[in-house]
């Protein structure tokens, strides 16, 4: 293997390991030049003590090395899983509609990942959620108009680069409008390349101009521009935010490990057709073997030599990576809770009169909730838990439901129930389908976080529930 090339192909790939303790496999492959690592939920177990000491460990392997996670706020954390973001999400803040909040947001998150050592966050989320039925993007949008969700990825990028960490804004062009999740499969943006411009582009437009540090691909199909290959191995796709929005960051993969890049193909293969395509930093994935790294090195090596990906293009891509991160930073702070809590509750959208909760138990209905949120502390801490579909609790009781518009097997449940009822929904606010019952009350959260967990038990009390 050309020593050369081998490292390049190393300092492109941003990858993860299992568990809270860096192994000697994976330190020899950054002392040998791995780019980064993004930190997933487990490799954060403990405290925020414990994850700067892991961070630290890196850092003496490679002190240039990148170190990543998803820290979005809202539905999205990997520092607070066990107790909820203590910020709200993206569609809680586009419902407040404040861009002073949301760049405080930004540069409090931005001044925690700064304290632990983390300097790129993997947000925000800049998908404009025109599709009530999306299953993955949902509430950690701003929103559903572009102009809207355009203001807010700026504010939320400023603020995090504030801090002295770099943005990694997502999902380019857009994974809005899709009804499926690109972990499992390969989603399709049915726009035509008017809209996509009129609509998914003009959030990106705006994080460009705002000097956001990094931009990540999605692995959706793009017809109107590429019928063939995924946003991420596209480069017709690639070439609308190169050349027509003119940035000249690092574009990062979303992880290749997903069903979108790498089905049919294998993770080697999607490393070297990203690569080929324009992206300039790899995520592998989470909790992946070194051998993984190793796959992607030999094979990026192998399309070196042979012509198939030329040399001044992984040099052109180790070199933007090399530049993603930030640079000093200021000191933020957490806005003060109360103002959080009252704009969680602002976010809130009440429908129907809320009934006398005297005596109410909290259900949650368990539904899976999609990779990219993963597992964590969601809503109020129930009395209940139930299978969805399954019957719910005589009596009264306040139903913790996500995205029940997208499951009939829910909305049978709630429309079953005689009352009293409030269903508080945690997910994306979509049509209340098949249990339209005045009696029924609905609380719409626009995501979770423990700003909007404090608003929510909140209005409960004043409605008459005890705890």
């Amino acid at each position: 293997m050309n020593a050369g090339v081998g490292r390049l192909a190393l300092e492109v790939q941003l990858a993860s390991f299992a568990g809270p303790a860096l192994t000697e496999e994976w330190a020899r492959l950054l002392e040998e030049g791995l780019g980064g690592i993004c930190l997933f939920g487990s490799n954060l177990t403990g405290t925020l003590d414990s994850v700067a000491e892991l961070v630290r460990e890196i850092r003496s392997c490679r002190p240039s090395a990148l170190v990543a996670t998803d820290e979005e706020g809202g539905d999205v954390t990997r520092l607070h899983t066990r107790t909820a973001s203590p910020v709200p999400g993206a569609a809680v803040l586009g419902a407040v509609d404040s861009v002073a909040l949301t760049r405080s947001v930004g540069l409090a998150v931005g001044a925690e990942l700064a304290s632990v050592g983390i300097d790129l966050a993997l947000g925000p989320v800049a998908d404009v959620n025109s599709n009530p039925d999306n299953p993955v993007i949902g509430t950690r949008s701003f929103g559903a108009d572009p102009v809207l969700v355009a203001r807010h990825v700026v504010a939320w990028v400023s603020g995090l680069q504030e801090a002295g960490v770099a943005a990694c804004v997502k999902h380019f062009p857009g994974h809005g409008d899709t009804g499926q999740d690109s972990h499992l499969t390969l989603p399709v943006l049915p726009a035509e390349a008017s809209l996509v411009r009129g609509r998914e582009l003009v959030p990106f437009a705006a994080a460009v101009e705002a000097g956001a540090a990094s931009v990540m691909t999605s692995h959706i199909l793009v017809p109107a521009v590429d019928p063939d290959l995924p946003a991420t191995l596209s480069a017709p796709v690639l070439s609308l935010l190169r050349d027509d929005l003119g940035y000249d960051g690092a574009i990062v993969s979303d992880a290749l490990d997903m069903a979108g890049a790498s089905a049919g193909r294998g993770i080697p293969e999607a490393a070297v057709r990203a690569l080929a395509a324009g992206c300039d930093l790899l995520c592998i994935g989470p909790d992946k073997p070194a051998s993984l790294v190793r796959e992607v090195q030999a094979a990026v090596v192998a399309a070196v030599e042979s012509g198939r990906l030329p040399a001044a293009r992984l040099v052109e891509a180790a070199a933007r990576a090399g530049r993603i991160r930030r640079a000093g930073g200021v000191p933020g702070v957490l806005p003060e809770p109360e103002a959080l809590v009252a704009a969680a509750r602002q976010a809130c959208e009440i429908e129907g009169q809320l009934p006398d909760l005297a005596g109410a138990r909290v259900v949650s209905v368990e539904t899976e909730a999609n990779i990219a949120v993963g597992a964590g502390r969601w809503g109020l801490s129930p009395d209940v838990v139930v299978d969805a579909g399954a019957a719910l609790p005589s009596g009264p009781v306040v139903v913790q439901v996500r995205d029940a518009h997208r499951r009939p097997e829910v909305a049978a449940a709630l429309a079953a129930h005689p009352g009293p009822l409030v269903v508080v929904e945690w997910g994306w606010p979509g049509p209340r389908t098949g249990w339209e019952d005045a009696s029924h009350a609905r609380i719409c959260t626009r995501g979770n976080g423990q700003p909007s967990i404090a608003a929510v038990g909140g209005l409960l009390r004043e409605a008459g529930w005890s705890r």
